[in-house]
């Protein structure tokens, strides 16, 4: 092998890989570097957890001449026979490496070396890779070379894994905090966060549709049933509405108690696109909760009812807050006033009910007038609308 070109890939990664910006890139680069530098390598994979709500880990894998493959896995991985039978879970567990060279006694203890036979693969080992913070990470390194890898390999990758660690976890935690913002304050609001826009006070004006909901009978709920199983009803209600608000552009901004805020940006001339596209979420969103029977543990809820207020107006979106705890949310009185129309759509026992500046840009739904009605902090009365294929609900039980 040749010492300096390792050490130019050693140097090259502390000082940040900068020519290599993407995760992919990263690893392809490395790679196609070491096999220059003397290295056979075959396949490698690179596997490392994540903070994430419904992803354990994520892979990358590389081959000469081929794309790296990206892959995810969930949370279920840890007990499947696949992940507990492979030296990966040995790492994993107990930071230490395993190599085992194909066609020895003892390879047959990880089924998958019989695949890497079957690829004509003659050495195996899995390494740590370490943050850190003391957190365990993987990587499997193989060769098709006679006789496998040689003392001189494996001390070139050992040398070359603490600074590609470093990198790894640079990029990891990257990601870590777009997905962490985009899981507790939205996609949009995070790129802002991530570009700077921290500062209390920070707002910017944006002129939005305004989805506004909560859960009929909550109370009741709470009231007779154990907080366990009000949380577990709460996320799947929720899911009755988020994927179908974030598929037509919407934005979840706050869950609060059993209720939910989203709005839908609107720029230049779209508005009534944007209208029509939260009307279909609606009608999606109104299917779901209706099809929702909750049966858990002896508990068994029916016949869900939620009460959906929609305007189109002006927010002031960006961080409220008070010290060094601040909330990226929106306000002002287009929010304020889709606040009280969802109380009005409770009082009228009603689904859906929209103001006059959004049923008129919504024409492709039929409107019923259900009249004027004093808004409470407002100096005039507002025009409410309903859907005209719903009719009054009947309260809760």
């Amino acid at each position: 092998m040749s010492p300096d070109d390792l050490k130019d890939l050693s140097d090259w990664l502390i000082d940040g890989a900068r020519s290599a910006p993407v995760p992919t890139d990263l690893m392809a680069r490395s790679c196609e570097r070491l096999v220059a530098a003397g290295l056979p390598l075959w396949r490698v994979g690179v596997f490392l957890r994540t903070l994430h709500p419904d992803i354990f880990g994520r892979n990358f894998i590389w081959r000469p001449g081929a794309e790296v493959e990206v892959g995810s896995v969930d949370f279920d991985i840890q007990s499947s026979p696949q992940f507990v039978s492979s030296p990966l879970a040995i790492v994993f567990q107990e930071g230490r490496e395993v190599r085992r060279r194909i066609g020895e006694p003892d390879d047959s203890r990880f089924p998958i070396l019989d695949d890497m036979r079957a690829e004509g693969v003659t050495d195996y080992i899995a390494m740590p890779i370490f943050y850190a913070d003391g957190s365990i990470h993987a990587s499997s390194w193989t060769t098709k070379a006679p006789g496998g890898f040689s003392d001189e390999h494996l001390a070139a990758l050992r040398q070359l894994l603490p600074p590609l660690a470093r990198i790894i976890e640079i990029v990891s935690l990257r990601r870590t905090a777009t997905i962490l913002l985009d899981t507790y304050v939205g996609n949009r609001a995070g790129e802002r966060i991530l570009a700077g826009q921290i500062r209390r006070g920070h707002t910017e004006t944006m002129n939005a549709v305004i989805w506004l909901s909560d859960l009929r009978g909550f109370t009741r709920l709470s009231d007779r049933l154990p907080s366990e199983i009000v949380v577990d009803i709460l996320n799947r209600y929720f899911d009755c509405q988020v994927e179908a608000i974030k598929r037509r552009g919407g934005e979840i901004l706050k869950f609060m108690g059993d209720g939910l805020l989203a709005v839908f940006p609107v720029t230049g001339d779209n508005a009534a696109e944007i209208c029509g596209q939260v009307l279909e979420a609606v009608h999606e969103c109104r299917a779901s909760v209706a099809d929702l029977v909750y049966s858990e543990g002896g508990h068994t809820v029916e016949r869900f009812r939620f009460g959906l207020a929609l305007h189109i107006g002006t927010v002031l979106y960006g961080n409220v807050g008070g010290g060094n705890r601040l909330d990226f949310t929106c306000i002002g009185p287009a929010v304020n006033l889709a606040a009280r129309l969802e109380k009005i759509a409770g009082s009228l026992h009603r689904t859906v009910v929209a103001s006059a500046s959004f049923a008129q840009l919504c024409e492709s739904a039929d409107w019923s007038d259900l009249g004027e009605f004093p808004i409470a902090g407002f100096a005039r009365a507002e025009r409410v609308f309903g859907l005209k294929d719903e009719s009054p609900a009947p309260p809760s039980p």
